[in-house]
């Protein structure tokens, strides 16, 4: 038998205690697409169905191939939002850095290795970034960097993703813009998270 890993604990154990949250609550915040046993939310630009009993959160195959139990960063990241939203949560259209967002002192950068490896499988290749940015329904953002798009992580919630391509003095650097309140919608962890499969689904489109 397989062993089970700590982040697959946490998983199940969220999944558990999802029946106990007010979903009627989440359809209405975030016009969720429902039925008596499911939730619906697109992530990363995929569909994801929620049990409403099971709180099981899965990944809705293309092309009618069934359904895969959601991994770590997509089912956290999921319940979060639907949790934990503050219930006046909206955007302000500014946008800044996770580190530099309200509420946020005097932590470094974490995460600057998973954005460099990011950044190393695009190098000199922006116009694959470029195209995977448009197959995860990303639209070009005027600002900083060789390209920026604005990707939405949810219907609700995007981000800027900015890149500076390689060149003969500096490497690639790849960086993630936040509206100001995103920690309206999820917890500072949770950023990671949703990050984390991001650049998943970038890499699996290059």
């Amino acid at each position: 038998m397989d062993k089970i890993s700590n982040y697959d604990l946490t998983r199940d154990r969220m999944e558990r205690e999802f029946a106990r949250y007010d979903q009627e609550r989440m359809i209405r915040q975030f016009r969720l697409d429902h039925t008596m046993e499911y939730l619906f939310i697109s992530f990363v630009s995929e569909t994801y169905r929620i049990g409403r009993q099971t709180g099981r959160v899965e990944l809705c195959l293309p092309g009618s191939a069934g359904y895969a139990h959601a991994g770590f960063n997509e089912s956290m990241t999921i319940f979060d939002v639907l949790c934990c939203a503050k219930p006046d949560c909206r955007l302000s259209g500014e946008y800044a850095t996770v580190t530099n967002l309200p509420g946020i002192a005097n932590i470094s950068a974490p995460g600057t290795g998973m954005y460099a490896g990011a950044a190393r499988v695009f190098t000199h290749r922006s116009d694959a970034l470029r195209q995977a940015c448009e197959r995860l329904h990303g639209t070009e953002h005027a600002g900083a960097g060789d390209l920026a798009y604005r990707i939405p992580l949810f219907d609700f919630l995007p981000v800027i993703l900015q890149f500076w391509d390689a060149d003969d003095e500096f490497d690639a650097v790849l960086k993630i813009m936040w509206d100001r309140n995103t920690l309206d919608y999820m917890r500072f962890e949770t950023t990671f998270y949703a990050i984390g499969h991001l650049l998943k689904r970038l890499t699996e489109q290059a």
